[in-house]
């Protein structure tokens, strides 16, 4: 169980002036065309679905998908995992029509993460030390305002990147950096979204042509996130070394449609969702179930389709290093669930 929470002041992790911009050089996985400088190849294999996962995954007999609910929960969403099995993500109360984070650790016992005075808290990512970020509205805070934070050692802190209205922490490594996306102006739709990187106390922002989030980092420091493009198409990247490279999975609509979010593990598997049919229109609390909307797993330069079974939509959102990978469904009646697809 999680010790009593506190929070703490206002210190220079939360917000500072020095906030600067990456200036990247751009590459090209599977585009739409954008005319970046360069082009990375990459190989695509696209095969036959086995009990909801392609055959570039385990077998069925070796892969397991568990339902994650939380108990009395209206609706679950499982967001991160790390190398420990601990999970994270948020759920609707029953009781009292809240979101609150939650923290599931391997033996599938809950607790609740709640920010101190916040009425909306998700829990987003977590780390090998079992550091948690999300984000959290006050009480009385118009409907649209977020704020990130920090859980370490029972502590909250806040993460608002200068300027902003509106910030999601979404994913932290083991040396602490954290990434998210903000922005500036409300609605925080795609097109207002930024991303950034919190490291050693100082903001930069990441901006891919067209708005920009930022979902996961790793231990080498590699960031995957998504943009909309100028035609408000959406597309995955990986940000290495100062470069931008966009991941597309193949012959898909959309990738990553609404920026939800995505994770990276240590070995740079990542995993997400795209849409297969017209309109695309998912979201984590309102999916269309029209069976167009699937999780994906791209690892050693190939595509594994997640579809969690009998589902009507499914996204990917987190991964460890074990390859054990986390999200959500929703079912046949159109309720939303959490898993976990264990290798």
């Amino acid at each position: 169980m999680l010790p009593q929470f506190c929070v703490a002041p206002k210190i220079g992790l939360v917000r500072t002036d020095s906030t600067k911009t990456h200036h990247l050089r751009d590459a090209t996985l599977d585009t739409g065309g954008l005319g970046m400088e360069r082009s990375t190849p990459i190989s695509v294999a696209v095969l036959g679905l086995v009990s909801g996962l392609l055959t570039t995954a385990p077998t069925a007999a070796e892969a397991a998908f568990t339902a994650i609910d939380f108990p009395d929960a209206t609706a679950t969403d499982a967001l991160d995992i790390n190398s420990a099995e601990a999970i994270v993500g948020r759920y609707v109360s029953a009781t009292d029509g809240n979101t609150h984070g939650y923290l599931r650790d391997k033996q599938g016992e809950f607790t609740t993460v709640d920010f101190p005075g916040a009425n909306f808290t998700v829990a987003a990512g977590i780390d090998s030390r079992g550091d948690i970020v999300g984000n959290y509205r006050l009480r009385g805070e118009p409907a649209m305002v977020r704020h990130g934070f920090l859980l370490s050692n029972g502590t909250f802190t806040s993460i608002d990147p200068s300027g902003s209205v509106f910030a999601n922490a979404l994913g932290i490594s083991r040396r602490g950096d954290i990434v998210g996306r903000y922005c500036t102006v409300l609605p925080c739709v795609p097109v207002h979204q930024h991303g950034f990187l919190l490291s050693g106390g100082e903001f930069s922002t990441i901006d891919f042509p067209g708005g920009t989030s930022a979902w996961g980092i790793n231990d080498r420091g590699e960031i995957v996130g998504g943009y909309q493009d100028r035609n408000a198409k959406s597309h995955v990247y990986l940000l290495r070394e100062d470069q931008f490279t966009t991941i597309d999975f193949p012959n898909a609509v959309d990738t990553a449609p609404f920026l939800l979010k995505g994770g990276i593990n240590s070995s740079g598997d990542i995993v997400s969702y795209y849409c297969s049919l017209e309109p695309c229109l998912v979201g984590i609390m309102l999916m269309l179930d029209n069976g167009s909307e699937h999780g994906f797993l791209l690892s050693d330069g190939e595509f594994s389709t997640i579809d969690f079974p009998a589902s009507r939509a499914t996204l990917g959102f987190g991964i460890n290093a074990s390859g054990d990978i986390v999200g959500s469904y929703h079912d046949a009646t159109g309720k939303e669930h959490g898993f976990l697809l264990s290798p």
